[in-house]
This record gives structure tokens, C-alpha cells and sequence, in this order.
């Protein structure tokens, strides 16, 4: 990651990572207090690094992946978004020790190592502290038991089928919000009519006020944005 360990940068500034991408208005109002919470706690631990304005974009980028992820496989949302601070810190610091290889593999595969490893923790620590409402129940104790061996598997895991639909997913999610930002309004506009909801060039001319024409260009031109966009993510760290 570049900017790392370039020692001739200046002293960086507090960090202050951007307040975008939090749960949206649908999802419950206590979700959005733990991901305050998260994004606090990674601005104090992270203060003193440099490059932040990549950690804050990576972090914006990833960590409902994560997230998602996690309570996926059977994690709380408090426990989730630990794993989401845990796993970001753990990247942090392999990258600062110059750590990361991209010729080791792919980032893809190497997120979700790091990921399984953050999440396999927390289920250890269940094993090993069970809460009071698990303790003498044979039930949550095999649960525990059978995700850990699922889990800690290398192929055909339980982790791995549902990281591969959550990283589609985010990546392009993660696309659209970077292309969203560089092009103006109208032609996102018509692109997301058209390509998005699917309205067809006829509906969306006629709703937007423009000719088949504008919308073949904003099609043409969003879309080879977010194919770019979207390969970019797949295959490096930022």
C-alpha cells in the first residue's frame, strides 16, 4: 500500500475517517450505534499511522463485507462488528510490516484468511467463556463445536460459500459508490434507470426527458466506469 513506510512524509494529522456508508435507514437503529462505535474506536487505534486516508477508504469499502459475513455465520452484531475492527487492525499492521504479498494470491483470498481468523477467534472464546445463557446447554455447545470444524476447514466450508456472494455483492456495491462520486448526477441518473432498474430506453427517455442516444452514452460510459472500478477491487488492496 503505497505510503506505508515512506519515511519522508509529514507527521500525519488526527485520523478522521469520513462518516459515509453507515447502515442505511432501513436497518435498526442499534446496528447504526455499533458501527459508530466501530468507526470510533479504529479512528483511536489507527491515530498514529500513516496513510489514513486509505485505511478510512478501505475501511468505507469493506466492512460491511465483513460485517455481513459475520453474522452470517452465526456471530452476534456485537461480535460482527468486532470482527470487522479486529480484522481491519490485523490487516493494517501486515501491511505496515510489509507483510502483504499480492504474489502470494489474491486479495480476495487473502481478506477472507484474515476474516476466518478474526471469526474462528470469537467462537473459541465462546467455547472457552460461554455466556450465562449457554452455560449447561448441550445444544449451543455442539452449534459451537460443529461451526468451528466447518469453519476451520480449507475447502467447501461453511465461510467460503457465503463469502463468495458477500464479495460479489460488496464489490459492486463498493464500485457504484466510487463511480457515483466521479460522474455528474444526470448521467448517474440515467444510468441507474436504465441499467439498474432495468426501465428500458424508452421508459427512462421519456421519465428523464432525453433521447435514446443520451442514454446509450450514460450506459456506455457508467457502465465501462464500473467495470473498471470493479476489477480494481477485485484484484488489489485498494
Amino acid at each position: 500500500m503505497r505510503g506505508v513506510q515512506d519515511n519522508r512524509r509529514p507527521q500525519p494529522q488526527p485520523f478522521e475517517m469520513a462518516p459515509e456508508s453507515p447502515p442505511t435507514p432501513k436497518e435498526d437503529k442499534k446496528e447504526r450505534v455499533l458501527w459508530e462505535k466501530t468507526r470510533k474506536s479504529l479512528i483511536e487505534r489507527l491515530n498514529n499511522w500513516e496513510d489514513q486516508k486509505t485505511w478510512n477508504e478501505f475501511y468505507q469499502t469493506y466492512w460491511r463485507l465483513i460485517y455481513s459475513v459475520g453474522t452470517k455465520s452465526g456471530l452476534t452484531r456485537e461480535e460482527a462488528f468486532d470482527v470487522v475492527q479486529e480484522t481491519i487492525i490485523a490487516i493494517a499492521r501486515q501491511v505496515q510490516k510489509g507483510q502483504y504479498d499480492p504474489r502470494a494470491g489474491s486479495f480476495k483470498a487473502w481478506l477472507l484468511q484474515m476474516t476466518r481468523w478474526r471469526i474462528l477467534d470469537v467462537f473459541r472464546a465462546r467455547k472457552r467463556q460461554p455466556s450465562l445463557a449457554d452455560q449447561g446447554n448441550a445444544d449451543s455447545e455442539d452449534t459451537t463445536n460443529l461451526t468451528l470444524e466447518r469453519m476451520s476447514q480449507d475447502k467447501d466450508n461453511l465461510l467460503e460459500n457465503i463469502w463468495d456472494k458477500e464479495w460479489r455483492d460488496n464489490i459492486t456495491s463498493a464500485a457504484l459508490e466510487r463511480v457515483k462520486a466521479k460522474v455528474s448526477p444526470r448521467q448517474y441518473q440515467i444510468f441507474d434507470c436504465y441499467v439498474m432498474k432495468g426501465w428500458g430506453v424508452k421508459k427512462t427517455s421519456e421519465a428523464l426527458g432525453i433521447n435514446a442516444a443520451q442514454v446509450y452514452l450514460a450506459k456506455h460510459r457508467v457502465g465501462n466506469l464500473v467495470k473498471k472500478e470493479v476489477q480494481g477491487l477485485e484484484g488489489t488492496l485498494l
